[in-house]
């Protein structure tokens, strides 16, 4: 036979190239879901498919080392930012050039870019700052009316704001909702729970798909879903128990039956899945001994067999250390422990190469099957692809406005006005203080909470521990709002610690006092006497036992309040009520009337804890759905 021509050896490379083109069903969005997952797995190394289950923090990432370690999702952990103040675009860039990284390999699988929004886009400058979830939980217009889902739309919007503000800075994944069901308000998380009750935290996973879109009625159940560009991947947490450990501490042990961990701990979960939630976040606690991180019969067992979700199963960050105490004794142990239990991606966040080598050892000893690693990359890829992100995986600025928009603001500031809580207003219903009047010749606003934009935002906000002060990113304190709401001619004289003489001696028509506690997240918030901070309490009793006063609360939880409440003419609790400041003068004064109600049972004192609704010996200061109405 003679030689081939070389015109027709051309003809031949490029109908090879055509051919082997064809046979990326994975690149093909027309393909089905399935099919494209099936064509990708089976292309992978196991080098290839060990960087799609590994998170990286993203101070540690860049694009060659997504590139070289294929490396499957990156994240933000609190506070950790481009630059200080920066811009959506600074981020859009950032993440781009991560991305680049990614896209840059042999299969130019996409990475995931995380971050914690868990009362807005909280990490980011200038974005709207939603009150915390415990606020939210309050903002039903009677005990019952959410379980009739007449207003959970409120949670809806607030996903759908924050999703576009998130992808605003070009990132498709939040670690929210947090559907923890509070027991015990000594635990630092508490303001991340929507309530001490599994049925109002089910209602509010409605969050789920405003942060995700409405799943298709033809979905199957457990399949996630994300409706395009305007959307993000949720992630429901901390599975499973987080908000019933021993005495509210973190990360600590939930000592509680399975009837008891599915009937109080469970529902939230049931719902997200029923609604399409991408992921799922395991706790660092344990429950009845055992670390979440290492529950294969609850993760494998309960979580995907039982109730069927197909999205993928992240850790906490270095959670998986924590399995061994003290954490990281045993990193080799650890990793085994984690994803043979069905963790499907680990938040490593820095040690990448030693969790990397670590999984790679135990699959060549065939300690872990390759059988665990691709339900795991399968999962993680189901959600990519599921996003659009293998289409879309460059963000651009078309979003950028919406970021800290002012639509987004009144949202925000909707949402202040409806979770405020009304616990007292005069001696007497014939007697009320509140509204206020707008018109006074001199009015008194004191607390050291009443200007100070950190504080009434809280934790996760900036920082992952949140600041103190009003420099930390735009919006508008409960001062700002007073002053802006009472008439031009009254003078608002604001001091935060009056002393008694100075308040008798002054003629204030009235005072506004605002006080609660300072910023916290997570174990720092621990407190076993959820006392308002100092000095709090003394300007409660140098103000309002000297004129007429209404105190405002400023806390992530019920605090101690009894001994104060005979010297308060009004009281009302405003949580941590974000960056929308205006909503609390708005019901102060009688712009809006007061429709909050308890969503936590407020004790008397911190003897009584734990102490939920339905509880047998239930004697609270106020009880869970109480709330005033003008």
């Amino acid at each position: 036979m003679g030689r081939i021509p070389v015109f027709l050896m051309g003809v031949v490379v490029i109908w090879a190239a055509l051919a082997e083109a064809e046979y990326m069903i994975y690149k093909d969005a027309a393909k089905p879901l399935n099919s494209r997952i099936k064509d990708l797995v089976s292309r992978m190394t196991l080098e290839e498919k060990i960087g799609q289950m590994t998170q990286i923090e993203r101070g540690v990432a860049s694009a060659e080392v997504i590139k070289d370690y294929f490396i499957g999702s990156v994240l933000s952990g609190g506070g950790s930012v481009p630059s200080k103040q920066a811009s959506a675009e600074t981020w859009i860039n950032m993440v781009n050039g991560f991305q680049k990284g990614a896209l840059s390999t042999r299969l130019g699988i996409p990475m995931i870019y995380g971050i914690d929004a868990v009362h807005g886009h909280n990490n980011v400058y200038n974005a709207t700052i939603f009150p915390h979830n415990v606020g939210l939980g309050a903002t039903r217009q009677s005990i019952w009316s959410y379980l009739s889902a007449k207003d959970p739309e409120l949670v809806k919007r607030i996903g759908a704001a924050t999703a576009l503000e998130v992808r605003a800075t070009g990132i498709p994944y939040v670690f929210a909702p947090c559907i923890a069901v509070c027991r015990d308000p000594r635990w630092g998380r508490c303001y991340e729970s929507y309530s001490e009750d599994p049925k109002l935290v089910q209602a509010m996973t409605e969050i789920v798909p405003g942060l995700q879109g409405d799943i298709p009625a033809t979905s199957s159940k457990g399949v996630p879903f994300v409706a395009g560009k305007t959307k993000v991947a949720a992630c429901a947490k901390h599975y499973v128990g987080d908000g019933g450990t021993t005495k509210g501490i973190n990360e600590n042990n939930t000592q509680i039956s399975r009837q008891g961990l599915l009937s109080i701990h469970m529902p939230g979960y049931y719902n997200s899945i029923i609604k399409g939630v991408s992921t799922v976040m395991i706790s660092y606690s344990s429950w009845n001994e055992v670390k979440m991180h290492a529950n294969r019969d609850m993760i494998t067992g309960y979580l995907k067999n039982i109730l069927r979700f197909r999205g993928f199963v992240i850790s906490d960050w270095e959670g998986i250390d924590r399995i061994t105490s003290p954490p990281h004794a045993n990193y080799s142990y650890s990793i085994q422990a984690g994803i043979s239990a069905g963790i499907d991606m680990i938040m490593v966040p820095n040690t990448y190469k030693e969790f990397i080598d670590g999984l790679t050892s135990h699959v060549k000893n065939k300690v872990i099957p390759m059988s665990r690693i691709d339900d795991a990359v399968r999962r993680i890829l189901r959600v990519k692809f599921m996003m659009g992100l293998f289409e879309n995986p460059l963000a651009d600025n078309s979003l950028v406005n919406e970021l800290g928009s002012q639509e987004h603001r009144e949202l925000a500031r909707e949402a202040v006005r409806k979770s405020l809580v009304l616990l007292k207003n005069g001696e007497s219903a014939a007697k009320p203080l509140l509204p206020l009047p707008k018109k006074a010749t001199k009015i008194l606003v004191a607390g050291i909470h009443a200007d100070n934009l950190g504080y009434q935002c809280g934790g996760w906000t900036i920082e992952w521990q949140g600041l103190g002060g009003n420099s930390l990113t735009t919006g508008t304190t409960i001062l700002s709002a007073i002053q802006n709401t009472v008439d031009p001619s009254t003078e608002v004289v604001y001091k935060e610690n009056p002393d008694a003489d100075f308040v008798k001696s002054s003629n204030f028509s009235y005072a506004v006092v605002v006080v609660g506690e300072p910023p916290y997240a997570e174990t720092s918030g621990d407190s076993l006497n959820l006392t308002i901070s100092e000095p709090g309490p003394s300007t409660i009793q140098n103000v309002c036992g000297a004129v007429k006063c209404v105190t405002v609360i400023i806390s992530g939880r019920p605090v101690v309040i009894q001994p104060y409440v005979g010297l308060m003419d009004a009281l009302v609790a405003a949580w941590l009520p974000g960056t929308e400041g205006q909503g609390v003068a708005d019901v102060l004064f009688g712009d809006y009337g007061f429709t909050g109600k308890l969503s936590r049972t407020w004790f008397k004192t911190v003897d009584q804890l734990p102490m939920n609704v339905g509880d047998r010996h239930y004697d609270p200061l106020f009880p869970f759905g109480f709330g005033l109405t003008i």
